[in-house]
């Protein structure tokens, strides 16, 4: 078992009130796999995956990873086994290069140099100088070096928050293949937030649909998007894929 979640709720404070994001979320990642996390916006997706990667807190339940709950480990020892990648990307001080070496200097292992330029070139960024300032890197190309920096870590999961929300059709293009590949050549299991129906379809393995406050639907990427089991899903899934 690679991941279990258990029981998961989650509470946000709304106008001095308490409201329920979501609760009863229960989920596996068996062997790696890509699992599109898919619903509409203000179901927790994102909480979700900040939670898994402990830069959240839940009210009630537990996270498991290779079958430790998350009070098990330390937070640097879990963060460097399972990444979060966000959607608004964010740039360390110091140049392109600081930011790549930094998950190294910080986890104490060596910088794979050849990796990191291999990397840049698959997205599309093997041209840019490394001793650019990170912060005047535009938003896409924040976001790409971002993902670069997590790779560099080799993480068993990776829990990927809207990551090719601002690229434009090639660079998303780019960084689809560049996860494919890899997931086929690493093994690495993915949990990805996306609004891109056609790119959940053509990326992922399984489906985790959130809806009314908790995860609706898990199945094969094929069987939700033929043959969605609740009225949620149905509705969710526009009339021309069905």
């Amino acid at each position: 078992m690679l991941l279990e979640i258990r029981k998961l709720e989650k509470k946000i404070r709304q106008q001095e009130e308490q409201r329920l994001l979501f609760a009863d979320v229960n989920a596996q990642i068996i062997a790696p796999s890509i699992v599109a996390l898919l619903g509409l916006s203000g179901q927790g997706k994102s909480t979700l995956l900040r939670i898994i990667g402990i830069l959240d807190a839940a009210d009630e339940g537990t996270v498991w990873f290779k079958e430790r709950s998350q009070q098990q480990w330390t937070p640097q020892e879990w963060r460097k086994q399972v990444c979060y990648v966000a959607q608004h990307a964010v740039m360390l001080h110091g140049s392109v290069e600081d930011n790549l070496r930094a998950v190294s200097q910080l986890h104490r292992q060596p910088f794979e140099e050849a990796l990191a330029h291999k990397l840049l070139q698959d997205v599309g960024l093997g041209s840019m100088d490394w001793g650019k300032r990170a912060s005047d890197l535009s938003g896409g190309e924040k976001q790409r070096v971002a993902l670069v920096r997590s790779l560099l870590l080799r993480p068993e999961l990776l829990l990927l928050d809207e990551i090719t929300a601002s690229l434009d059709l090639h660079s998303k293009q780019a960084v689809e293949q560049t996860l494919l590949a890899w997931h086929r050549n690493e093994g690495t299991a993915m949990i990805w937030v996306t609004h891109d129906l056609e790119q959940a379809r053509h990326t992922s393995d399984r489906v985790w649909f959130m809806a009314e406050h908790t995860l609706m639907e898990n199945s094969e990427t094929s069987i939700f998007f033929n043959q969605q089991v609740t009225e949620a899903a149905r509705q969710f899934i526009p009339r021309d894929d069905e």
